[in-house]
Formats: C-alpha cells, structure tokens, sequence
C-alpha cells in the first residue's frame, strides 16, 4: 500500500513575504470589476498568490484590504500580492491596452473563446477580468476587451461563483504559460 502521509505545515516550501516580492511572477494580471464579496475577494488574494501572480486591480466597488473579511480568506495573501485600487474599470482596460496588455473578460457572451480552446501567446502579458457577482462583466468593459474567455459548463446553472471561476482561470493559464 502507498504511504500517502498528509504533509505538515512546516514541510511544505513556504516563500516568505520577501521571497514572494522577490520572485518572477506569472505574466498575469487580475482585475475585479465590482465584487460585492469581501469573502470572494479575499479568495482571489490566495488564488494569485499560489499562482504567483504579478498583481491584482481592484475595482469600483471591489473593496480593498485591510479588511477583516477579506483576510479571513486571503489567509495573509493580501500582504505578498500587489494591487491597487481603481474607480473607472474601463479607465484601467484602456490604460492596460496602451501597455500591450492583452484583456480578457471572464464572461458568457456571443462569439466567446472557451477557455479550453485559448491559447496563451508566448511573451504576451493578459489581465483577466472578472465581474459582479450579480450582472457579470460590465459590458463596455467586454466590448473593449481582446477576447471573451467562457469556462465550458455542463449543468442547468451555467454559473460559477467569481473565487471558483477565477481559481479554475487562473489554474488553466498558469498551466499553459
């Protein structure tokens, strides 16, 4: 029989703060448009830090850290993973593009890529946006994006909670790149 022994906190190579800051990240930029979730956001925090995540945009109404909410799942993430907090999302996508930043919406919408079938480019920087909870991706954002990226659904709700479809994004091109 295999010894599947469950690993103790302190076998698993843990960076600290200054190793994260210090290592190359992931050319992958997060942006949430109006998360309404200080849960969700803060689950996104430890989604990009165990991915290595350059940075995440927080935007609207997102809220932003410190907050004891977003903590309670960020588990510590929101100290190793810049960001920054924008008003105007399609403000920030505007400025993106102008630094060759690929845009891509985390959205269901006519003519989308499923997330099966993109391709990552090599030596392309891309931000992934996802939306509200509620109303999705504002869709001025969505127009203005490089692409839609739709995760393929096989059920009757075709919805995803945002911390899951980002966990599953973020996992897929990571995987990719």
């Amino acid at each position: 029989m295999k010894n599947n022994r469950k690993l103790k906190n302190s076998e698993l190579d843990r960076k600290t703060i200054a190793e994260f800051k210090a290592s190359t990240k992931t050319p992958l930029l997060i942006i949430l448009d109006n998360i309404r979730s200080l849960n969700n956001i803060g689950s996104v925090f430890r989604t990009a830090d165990a991915f290595l995540i350059e940075k995440i945009y927080l935007c609207g109404i997102t809220a932003t850290p410190p907050h004891k909410d977003i903590q309670k799942t960020a588990l510590g993430a929101t100290e190793t993973v810049d960001w920054e907090h924008h008003e105007d999302t399609l403000k920030l996508v505007e400025d993106l593009k102008l630094e060759n930043i690929k845009i891509l919406s985390i959205e269901q919408a006519e003519n989308a890529t499923l997330l099966n079938d993109f391709i990552p480019q090599p030596n392309q920087k891309y931000a992934v946006i996802f939306g509200n909870e509620v109303k999705g991706v504002q869709q001025d954002v969505v127009s203005e994006s490089d692409d839609v990226i739709e995760i393929p659904q096989y059920g009757s709700k075709h919805s995803l909670n945002i911390s899951v479809s980002a966990g599953v994004v973020i996992w897929d091109i990571f995987n990719k790149i």
